[in-house]
């Protein structure tokens, strides 16, 4: 079964915004059976994005699109679909009905463009949108099948959780058997190198199959079979998770898919431990990863971000020889990390005392190049770890790898405990 994603909208080929629509699509079609074998992105145009339906009928059995549905002349998405099909348009009445009710509601009038939301093709099956307004489609037609989405990420993932996946599997992957996964999420190492410790399974296992994607500062290993029952499935997928855990038991925190923070607030919620951090070049990322997620109230204690050498002399106490003169180690030091730690730890009076300063970039600091970063952490009768890093990337890079970096060692440092 091969597919074909349309993404429609000028804005894309301007590059004002970022399709991430793709990747995902692309990443939860493959999981259910489906491969993509296309992408394209088509501007705001009736002929073009026509044009497009018609070389994509002629490779791909799956055509899905997202964007072009919204209220303004130029969301022409369903137009082209139903003038290569030769199908009429017609006002859906449920989608109208949201829509009076959304402005009803708010005491605001509705101008007649937006009744372009609740427009639907001919003979299709009409997708509701959670939210927001603007009603997907899906078709079948000769054999083909059309799948019309939003372009907002926060309405086409609901969409096509709640509705596109039931409609595939009830008119498309008919005859197929379902499609199980596991996700399981790493840290503390990239994924070239988790690639090479797994390249063999990855080369020679087609059932189940193993596919790594990569984020900042983390991996997810997604590992699927096909099974006629979910417990079939699970006997494959726990075995396979076995033999990956047995290869990288320092780096894998979850069979689940969920953000190494995630693992960390429950892990020490569960062992009644508490935490609180300094951080300078990251400016409060640990700290907002952390309370992110709920419950993180029971563990983390609170924090400072130190950015300048005042807030880490005054409020930290990091004595100003460390960081002012000529053979001071400077703010980017590890002299510097273990005092941020172990203040900010005794403040708190929390288990666990972590700090970061760095190099952020995109120039150098103190004489040191960006991707420098010391993090420290300090436990309570314990002696502290200091890890000096060096990351390559953008400034955002370097601020989202080192806050990950600290949370990689802590988890570590818990596992140890547990």
């Amino acid at each position: 079964m091969k597919a074909e994603i349309i993404a429609v909208g000028t804005e894309l080929l301007l590059g004002q915004i970022v399709n991430t629509n793709a990747r995902y699509l692309s990443r939860e079609l493959a999981a259910i059976g489906i491969d993509v074998y296309f992408q394209t992105v088509v501007g705001d145009n009736l002929n073009r994005l026509s044009d497009a339906i018609r070389i994509a009928q002629g490779r791909a059995d799956v055509i899905l699109f997202s964007g072009g549905i919204g209220p303004t002349q130029d969301d022409l998405t369903k137009d082209a679909i139903a003038a290569v099909l030769n199908r009429k348009l017609h006002i859906d009445r449920m989608a109208m009905d949201k829509i009076e009710s959304f402005f009803r509601d708010r005491n605001v009038d509705m101008t007649e463009n937006n009744r372009r939301q609740a427009i639907v093709i001919e003979g299709g099956t009409p997708l509701a949108n959670e939210t927001g307004l603007a009603a997907g489609n899906a078709i079948s037609d000769n054999g083909k099948h059309y799948v019309v989405m939003p372009g907002p990420p926060k309405e086409l993932i609901p969409m096509f959780e709640q509705e596109v996946k039931p409609w595939l599997f009830q008119h498309v992957l008919t005859e197929e058997m379902p499609i199980y996964s596991k996700m399981l999420k790493f840290a503390g190492i990239g994924e070239s190198a988790l690639e090479d410790r797994l390249l063999d399974l990855i080369d020679t296992q087609t059932d189940p199959t193993i596919a790594p994607y990569a984020s900042e500062g983390e991996v997810t290993v997604r590992v699927s079979t096909k099974a006629p029952s979910e417990s079939e499935a699970k006997l494959k997928l726990d075995a396979m998770e076995v033999q990956i855990r047995e290869r990288l038991p320092e780096h894998l925190y979850a069979n689940e898919d969920v953000p190494i923070e995630y693992t960390i607030v429950t892990m020490m919620s569960d062992m009644g431990l508490t935490l609180s951090a300094a951080e300078s070049c990251t400016g409060g990322l640990v700290m907002q990863s952390l309370t992110s997620v709920p419950g993180s109230a029971s563990m983390l204690k609170g924090g400072i971000v130190c950015y300048s050498n005042e807030i880490k002399e005054k409020l930290l106490h990091v004595p100003h020889a460390y960081l002012e003169g000529e053979d001071a180690p400077g703010a980017v030091s590890p002299e510097v990390a273990k005092v941020l730690a172990e203040q900010i730890r005794m403040i708190g009076d929390a288990d666990f005392g972590l700090s970061v300063t760095g190099v952020a970039g995109p120039g150098y600091s103190e004489r040191k190049p960006p991707g420098l970063v010391f993090i420290a952490l300090a436990q309570r009768g314990k002696e502290t770890e200091i890890h000096e890093l060096r990351i390559n990337g953008n400034r955002e890079t370097v601020r989202i790898r080192s806050a990950k970096a600290i949370l990689y060692r802590l988890w570590r440092k818990l596992v140890e405990m547990d």
